[in-house]
């Protein structure tokens, strides 16, 4: 069973990063074209083949969408698998697997005990079009931390995995309510998560670059613009995930903000 984002399928069914990403998808923000597979639902090599051409992907994104995983309480940061630059249907396919057997690691495990989640873990996944940014980052619409009515950037090079690995420390701007910089240091960027010939690894990062904003002033409005119309569209405080390349930001997932 695959269900596509224009069906603007429900949280129970696809979990809460299907949802949120399907619901952007239908209010006309800038996601990446992709499609939801529900937990323990079978799929064909044959149907993820088709899929795949359906959706004019030479790679693909695969992630996990657990039932409750990106809600205002318990986020799964980290905790669940996630697998970039997938070409085959056959390599969606072992994604797939590995996504799923992700939530029962003893992480995973351990997570959802803290957490008061019981039951088995009931894990679909997203299915998206891969896009290879030169900057990545997350855009919080109040501090993480404090709670603050303010945006919080962080922005690197290439794909935003190098920030949530800890492998860098990001440039990280703090905007007021109406978008107005208030603070900003630049981070220390020396690696990049990039392409290889199927998956991704670490790459260094020009030293003549490693210690200067990746970022500009018109794109840090612009993806402030776009959170802002995330927190919008769902209600309360996003935390979302963004990527830049080509002149055009993509939105990535956005989820409640939780501290």
């Amino acid at each position: 069973m695959i269900v596509w984002f224009d069906e603007a399928p429900s949280a129970d069914l696809v979990g809460g990063k299907g949802n949120a990403l399907a619901t952007m998808a239908c209010a006309g923000l800038p996601v990446p074209p992709g499609f939801c597979i529900p937990p323990g639902a079978v799929v064909s090599e044959a149907m993820m083949s088709d899929a795949l051409v359906q959706l004019a992907a030479d790679a693909v994104a695969v992630r996990s969408s657990a039932i409750g995983e990106d809600s205002s309480f318990a986020s799964f940061a980290g905790i669940h698998l996630s697998r970039l630059n997938v070409r085959s249907a056959a390599g969606a396919l072992t994604a797939l697997d590995e996504v799923r057997a992700s939530a029962t690691t003893a992480a995973a495990t351990a997570y959802r005990a803290r957490q008061r989640i019981c039951g088995p873990p009931r894990v679909a996944a997203v299915v998206q079009r891969m896009v290879w940014p030169n900057v990545s980052g997350i855009a919080f619409t109040c501090d993480p931390v404090t709670g603050k009515d303010q945006i919080v950037i962080e922005a690197t090079w290439g794909l935003g995995e190098s920030i949530a690995a800890g492998a860098v420390t990001p440039d990280r701007f703090v905007l007021s309510p109406d978008g107005m910089v208030l603070d900003s240091s630049v981070g220390i960027k020396d690696v990049a998560v990039v392409a290889r010939e199927e998956g991704t690894a670490e790459s260094p990062v020009d030293p003549a670059l490693q210690n200067v904003p990746c970022i500009d002033s018109t794109s840090i409005a612009a993806v402030a613009e776009l959170a802002r119309k995330c927190e919008a569209l769902f209600g309360q405080p996003q935390d979302v995930e963004w990527a830049l390349g080509a002149g055009e930001i993509w939105l990535l997932q956005s989820r409640p903000v939780t501290t």
